[in-house]
C-alpha cells in the first residue's frame, strides 16, 4: 500500500498514520510498502519503493546500509536533518519530564569516521569466521567489509581478525569481540564458546604483535577476562593523564563527542564554586569527567566497577590530579541526601537505564546544581521528572551527536535550584 510518512521515530524508522513503521523512510515522503506483523501499538512494514522523496534523502555512504546492517538507521537523512530531529528529542524529552520552556542549544556535530570502539559479534560458518554486526531486528550477522562511521584504524583490523578467527579453537560457533582504540592502538577483549587452547594463546601472541596490539584479553563467555597476550601496557590519556583501563572498558564513543561533552559540563558549572569546591561525580567509570572536573575542584568519583576505579585511582595519583575514587554500586546504594552535603556541584553520567535510584535522592539533597550526561532521552525524561516536581529548573541543555548517524544521541543538562 501507498502511505505517507508523518514523523520519525525515536528509533529512526519513519511513522505514519496507524501508526505504521517504516525503516529507512523519511517524514514527508510518500512510500510504497509492505504491511508486516503488529509492532507495539501498530504495524511493522517493509519499504518497497519511495515515490515522492524528501529533499533530505541523501545516498548513504556505506553499502552495508541497504543490506540492514543494525548499526546505523538514518545514514539516507541528510546530517543537518539528523541534528535537527536530535535537538527536537531532548527538547521533547525535557517536556515530558515538566520543563517545556528548557533552552536546548543547537546540536553539536561530530564526523564519521571517529569511532573508537567497535562491539562485534563472531561466527563460524563454513566458509570461515566472520566478524560484523547484526542485521537490524535480526540475529543474522553481516561480515562487515567496511564502515563509514569507525576510525580506519579499526576497519583495517577487520580481515587479519578474521583470519586468525577461523583457526581459534575455542570459536566454535559464535562468540564477540571487543576493540577500544586506544593510544597505544587497538585492544581487544575476545568472549569465545569454548576454552583457550595453548596453540590459540600462542595464536594471539603473534596476531597481536603483528597487528601492533598491545592487549588481547580472553574470557569464555560472559565469565571474568584475563590476559592471553600483552606486548605493552595499554594507555590513553584522558584529560592529558594517561590511564590504563582494564579489557573492554567503557569509553565515550568518539573523541570528539568526548570533547563536546566534556566542554558542555564544564560550561554549566559556575566561575566560583561555592564552598570547598567539591565536586561529586557518579557512575564516574575511567574518569572521563573526574579528570578535568579536578580544574575546576577536589572530586570524589563513585563508581560501581572495580577495574575502572581501580584505574582511576592509579592514575590519579601518578598525576597528582585531585581525584578520590569509591567503589559503590549507586544502584543498589545511592548516595543519601546527608552524605552530599558540602558539594557545590554533582554530575551525574549513569548508563543508558538512567539513575532511577539516585535521581530522586539528589533532587531532596542541597545540592545547588546537578549536571546530568544522558545517552538515553526515555531514561532522561523519567529521572528529569523528580527535579521537576522538587522545584529544580534547567538551565542549561546541549545535544551531542556523536553517535553518527543512529538514533543514539548524547545530551548535557544542567539542573538547578
Amino acid at each position: 500500500m501507498d502511505i505517507v510518512i508523518e514523523r520519525m521515530g525515536a528509533g529512526g524508522d519513519g511513522i505514519a498514520a496507524g501508526p505504521i513503521y517504516v525503516p529507512r523512510a523519511l517524514p514527508g515522503e510518500r512510500v510504497r510498502v509492505h504491511p508486516g506483523a503488529r509492532r507495539g501499538d501498530g504495524q511493522a512494514a517493509a519499504l518497497e519503493a519511495v515515490l515522492e522523496p524528501s529533499p533530505d534523502r541523501v545516498p548513504p555512504p556505506c553499502p552495508h546500509f541497504d543490506q540492514g546492517c543494525g548499526g546505523c538507521a538514518v545514514q539516507h537523512w541528510a546530517p543537518a536533518a539528523q541534528a535537527g530531529w536530535k535537538r527536537a528529542r531532548l527538547a521533547e524529552a525535557l517536556s515530558r519530564a515538566g520543563f517545556p520552556d528548557a533552552p536546548v542549544a543547537p546540536t553539536i556535530a561530530t564526523e564519521p569516521g571517529h569511532r573508537r570502539r567497535a562491539d562485534l559479534a563472531l561466527r563460524r560458518t563454513p566458509r570461515g569466521a566472520i566478524a560484523g554486526l547484526h542485521v537490524a531486528g535480526s540475529a543474522e550477522v553481516l561480515d562487515l567489509a567496511t564502515c563509514a562511521v569507525l576510525d580506519p584504524r579499526l576497519v583495517a583490523l577487520l580481515p587479519p581478525l578474521r583470519t586468525m578467527l577461523a583457526s581459534l579453537s575455542a570459536l566454535k560457533r559464535e562468540g564477540s569481540a571487543v576493540v577500544n582504540l586506544l593510544d597505544t592502538g587497538p585492544d581487544l577483549l575476545l568472549r569465545t564458546d569454548a576454552p583457550l587452547q595453548a596453540g590459540d594463546r600462542m595464536l594471539l601472541a603473534r596476531f597481536a604483535e603483528r597487528e601492533g596490539l598491545a592487549r588481547i584479553a580472553w574470557a569464555r563467555g560472559a565469565g571474568t577476562p584475563e590476559i592471553a597476550a600483552q606486548h605493552a601496557a595499554p594507555t590513553i590519556a584522558l584529560s592529558g593523564v594517561a590511564i590504563t583501563p582494564p579489557p573492554g572498558a567503557f569509553l565515550q564513543a568518539s573523541p570528539q563527542g568526548e570533547a563536546a561533552i566534556i566542554a558542555a559540563v564544564l560550561a554549566a558549572l559556575p566561575a566560583k564554586l561555592k564552598g570547598r569546591g567539591r565536586i561529586a561525580d557518579l557512575h564516574a567509570g575511567l574518569g572521563t569527567l573526574s579528570i578535568p572536573l579536578a580544574a575546576r575542584g577536589r572530586v570524589a568519583a563513585f563508581e560501581s566497577d572495580a577495574g575502572a576505579v581501580a584505574a582511576l585511582a592509579a592514575a590519579a595519583g601518578r598525576a597528582g590530579v585531585p581525584v578520590t575514587a569509591t567503589r559503590r554500586d549507586l544502584d543498589r546504594q545511592p548516595l543519601e541526601p546527608s552524605e552530599l552535603t558540602g558539594f557545590a556541584a554533582v554530575v551525574l553520567d549513569p548508563p543508558h537505564g538512567g539513575a532511577p535510584a539516585q535521581v530522586p535522592l539528589l533532587a531532596r539533597s542541597a545540592v545547588p546544581l546537578v549536571v546530568y550526561v544522558s545517552c538515553n532521552p526515555a531514561a532522561l525524561s523519567r529521572d528529569g521528572r523528580a527535579f521537576a516536581q522538587a522545584g529544580w529548573r534547567v538551565a542549561a541543555a546541549t545535544p551531542i551527536d556523536q553517535f553518527v548517524h543512529s538514533a543514539q544521541m548524547e545530551a548535557v543538562v544542567a539542573f538547578a535550584r
